[in-house]
């Protein structure tokens, strides 16, 4: 172990990257991409004291340019933004190993004086100590489902927007959100009038996207296959395939359940437990697997007589509801991992096997 020159520890870290991926990185490269300019820094193993800042406009071809003239094995930092996935896709076959970062975590760049260079420096000598974060991300295909389901997202979100103002609009005249008579008042009518073309628009392009999702629903198993859980529709299980994207990026069930925010983590120091934290979550597939718990416990299936074992075995209501949640969390995980065809009464099986 020795101090460098730019007071970072060197802790034989080449040894440390031949264990953890098998290569030896010959140059570490951090990105700073803005709408017109980009910081690119360097450091190479012959010279590891040294950090090598490069400024320019922000131009691909000339960034794939610069890349390509660099001699031996690269490792790549970009953070997390808007282009990220572009540049990602884009320097995929430029780059021995691209890593998109977390910027939320990335505390160092805070300090001190601030700006591109400065901001790609730090980045690097991140990179180099293995200090960083990375945020998943793949040249798959299945990344355009998750493009498609952000989007209905927002579609969803306007078109609601829209009915409240509206029947907020009726509200203030006495009529029910229900009423489809226009006001003779002219102004009054120009404002529904808008109001329900507007919603007619959003509602046309909402039949759009179920007929792409019901195209996706037909082309994968793993979709067709987790419809048949109790609770999981169409639209639940686009989203939850699209969030997740790929399954082995986790290493158990566990790691899957506390991205969906369905497990909290328990704050310990000194032997002792200081209470529970929830960990930083996917919003979109807690909701989406509250929602298939409570649509599945009220009806007649498998997963509501779980649902009452565990209430008879004295589980409160609101424990029993997010058993059943991280049950289905872990039956979705299951079949996007091997997809197989859901299995029933798997519970029971488990239970008695304890």
């Amino acid at each position: 172990m020795q101090i460098t020159n730019n007071g970072f520890i060197n802790l034989n870290l080449e040894k440390i990257e031949l264990i953890k991926t098998g290569i030896i990185y010959d140059h570490f490269i951090a990105i700073d991409w803005s709408q017109k300019s980009m910081a690119i820094a360097r450091i190479s193993n012959k010279n590891p004291d040294k950090v090598k800042i490069t400024i320019g406009p922000a131009n691909l071809s000339g960034l794939k340019e610069h890349l390509n003239k660099i001699k031996g094995t690269k490792i790549l930092t970009i953070e997390e933004s808007t282009p990220a996935h572009w540049l990602y896709v884009e320097l995929y076959d430029c780059i021995e190993k691209i890593i998109i970062c977390d910027p939320y975590k990335n505390r160092l760049l805070g300090d001190g004086a601030k700006n591109d260079p400065i901001d790609a420096k730090k980045l690097c000598l991140l990179l180099k100590g293995g200090l960083l974060h990375e945020v998943f991300h793949t040249t798959e295909n299945i990344y355009k489902l998750r493009k498609l389901v952000s989007s209905y997202e927002d579609i969803i979100s306007q078109s609601v927007r829209l009915k409240n103002q509206r029947a907020g609009f009726l509200a203030q005249n006495g009529k029910s959100k229900k009423t489809k008579e226009l006001p003779k008042e002219t102004i009054e009518k120009l404002i529904q009038e808008s109001q329900d073309k507007l919603i007619n628009g959003y509602t046309e392009v909402k039949e759009k996207y179920l007929e792409e999702i019901s195209i996706f629903c037909k082309r994968d198993k793993r979709l067709r296959f987790m419809k048949t859980i109790p609770g999981i529709g169409e639209i639940l299980a686009v989203k939850i395939l699209a969030m997740t994207v790929d399954p082995r990026r986790f290493k158990n069930g566990g790691k899957y359940l506390a991205y969906c925010g369905l497990v909290k983590h328990a704050k310990e120091s000194g032997g002792r437990i200081y209470g529970r934290r929830n960990t930083r979550y996917n919003r979109v597939l807690k909701s989406a697997y509250k929602t298939a718990a409570l649509a599945a416990i009220g009806g007649n299936n498998p997963v509501r007589e779980y649902y009452e074992v565990l209430i008879k075995n004295g589980l409160a209501e609101y424990n029993a509801r997010h058993t059943i949640a991280r049950y289905i969390a872990r039956l979705c995980f299951g079949i996007m991992k091997n997809p197989k065809k859901y299995e029933p009464y798997l519970w029971r099986k488990n239970r008695c096997e304890k």
